[in-house]
């Protein structure tokens, strides 16, 4: 080309949650049948939606307006809807001029970073969420600015690592917060969540927190919102419907800003996210018109409810057969539906192995493990993947020096549930002790 045309933070972008599936997919000609761990679907877990959400979109279907263009912003009657639940919180208060629809949060999360001038920094959590971490370092040219979660203490962040990174980083402007956190279905408990929130306003940053899974939570567990503990700190809270309904095709996700008035340069942000909309004329109104009629529903609680138990109930089938290999640290989730599963310092090999019985199959699991750079946890997936078909994610590939893998727990069929990870356990024992 005449000038370079890719910018240095293009080589930040990665996403294993669906590089794996290639890998899978290989797998799956020679005649493989895979178990799809990899990404959080509910859908293709066999979550079946109520008959009265499905009637609720197809009466929407059929009415002309449903097919024009939206306000840049959203459906006002939504956004008012939106802002009405947040304020009923009793924390923050918005109007629905503080919320801005996008084409799911990978569309916000994306628009968000690209807008931070390109020497400022948002410290994220690690284990890292790949859309996040990727888009943060993009934006940079640089690597991922984490602080740590803690898998010896729940998962829990350790804030003497936060406190410190910002306090020696001048560049950090932004704390990014997962709750419940995606990959490790910890839930940030209030006391976590408010000495965040003072070191935010210690150093005059802006919280950022993906709240995608804030009704998801089980097991006696509860998350707190940004806006329930905020106070007077800047702040944006990313929330969608791909996961809580779950539609996750809708691709339909938003921003609350919470205390533009706050802070002049944060007001300015905000509405550079506003505009960037504008240009881009609108999101999908299908998925923005079925939320007050879905979600304002008497018998979405219910449903909700019901379902966050089911969760539950997995996350302990999970924990009965995984928690018993000793050469893990396993915690059991409370909130999303995932679980980060880490080996134990020492325990991972170069010469390690499952039994393939397909020449084919093990011919390409080798020539993959056989890279001089590999990370020990990918190794152990590909083996996995060729050997028991079950499709994990590394969690070196989660922006993180720990070794381990992400699971879901949204197969509905239990009993194909108990078959897919008595084959993982069944697969750790073996590889370990081989």
């Amino acid at each position: 080309m005449r000038q370079k045309l890719l910018s240095e933070g293009a080589k930040e972008l990665s996403y294993e949650i669906r590089e794996i599936v290639k890998k899978a997919d290989q797998l799956q000609k020679l005649g493989v049948t895979i178990s799809w761990e990899n990404i959080g679907d509910p859908i293709q877990k066999n979550h079946k939606l109520p008959q009265w959400i499905k009637d609720v979109i197809a009466d929407l279907m059929k009415q002309d307006d449903t097919y024009s263009y939206c306000p840049s912003k959203g459906m006002l009657a939504t956004r008012e809807f939106l802002a009405r639940q947040t304020n009923a919180m009793g924390g923050v208060q918005i109007t629905a001029d503080d919320i801005c629809f996008f084409n799911g949060l990978g569309d916000a999360i994306s628009k968000a970073y690209q807008f931070i001038s390109r020497t400022s920094r948002v410290i994220g959590p690690s284990p890292a969420y790949s859309t996040h971490s990727s888009a943060e370092a993009a934006h940079a040219a640089h690597e991922p600015l984490t602080y740590k979660l803690d898998p010896d203490n729940k998962w829990y962040p350790d804030l003497d690592d936060l406190y410190n990174k910002i306090k020696y980083n001048p560049n950090v402007v932004g704390i990014l917060i997962i709750n419940p956190d995606n990959p490790t279905g910890m839930v940030y408990p209030l006391e976590t969540l408010q000495r965040i929130v003072a070191i935010a306003k210690e150093f005059n940053l802006f919280l950022l927190a993906d709240e995608i899974y804030i009704n998801i939570t089980y097991n006696g567990a509860r998350a707190y919102s940004l806006a329930e503990i905020i106070g007077d700190v800047p702040g944006i809270s990313m929330k969608g419907i791909s996961k809580e309904m779950p539609w996750p095709g809708s691709r339909c996700g938003w921003m609350e800003y919470y205390n533009r008035d706050k802070d002049q340069d944060f007001n300015r942000f905000c509405q550079a996210l506003d505009n960037a909309k504008m240009i881009e004329v609108c999101s999908t109104k299908l998925p923005q018109l079925a939320i007050p009629k879905i979600l304002g529903d008497p018998r979405f609680k219910g449903y909700r409810e019901a379902t966050n138990t089911n969760i539950g109930r997995r996350s302990k089938i999970i924990s009965d057969i995984l928690g018993t290999v000793p050469e893990l640290t396993f915690n059991e989730t409370f909130g999303a539906f995932y679980n980060t599963i880490i080996f134990r310092e020492g325990v991972l090999k170069p010469h390690q192995k499952m039994r393939i019985d397909n020449a084919e199959v093990r011919t390409l699991v080798e020539a993959w493990v056989n890279q001089d750079d590999i990370q020990q946890d990918k190794r152990f997936v590909y083996y996995l993947l060729g050997s028991k078909g079950v499709c994990v994610v590394p969690i070196s590939s989660f922006c993180s020096e720990l070794q381990g893998f992400r699971v879901t727990l949204l197969e509905e069929d239990e009993d194909t549930l108990v078959r897919t990870f008595t084959a993982i356990r069944d697969g750790l024992v073996e590889y370990l002790a081989s």
